[in-house]
């Protein structure tokens, strides 16, 4: 476990992990930085510290479409990646500048639900 109850990008992982207990990892991540504040993963197979540099990158190329596109008063809300058995999603908050990074397997995670469980801890991302 790469988290610490004690400060708040851990709580956040602890109470994702206690609302979605069969996850497959879980992190909070800075955008600036790409570097991943908080995380915890169930699959020896997915470094979440690792992904977060990477889903960095997704989030601010994003970010750079919609500048392009002068898609002003838009803001990223969430981004969804679909593989074939996981969901990848990354849930913003409001300012851009974090966000969490959550995998689930499709067959045990309603996505409706994980959407609901990152929706309601990125309001607490500073």
């Amino acid at each position: 476990m790469a988290y610490s109850v004690n400060n708040p990008a851990g709580k956040i992982v602890q109470n994702v992990i206690d609302e979605l207990p069969t996850l497959m990892a879980v992190a909070v991540v800075d955008v600036t930085s790409g570097m991943s504040l908080a995380s915890h993963t169930n699959s020896p197979n997915i470094n979440p510290d690792t992904a977060a540099a990477y889903n960095t990158e997704v989030v601010k190329q994003k970010q750079k479409a919609m500048s392009a596109l002068k898609l002003t008063g838009e803001t990223i809300e969430d981004i969804l990646i679909t593989l074939s058995n996981q969901l990848h999603l990354l849930k913003l908050n409001s300012s851009g500048t974090k966000f969490i990074y959550l995998v689930v397997n499709q067959r045990d995670t309603n996505l409706a639900i994980a959407r609901e469980v990152l929706r309601s801890h990125s309001a607490s991302l500073n």
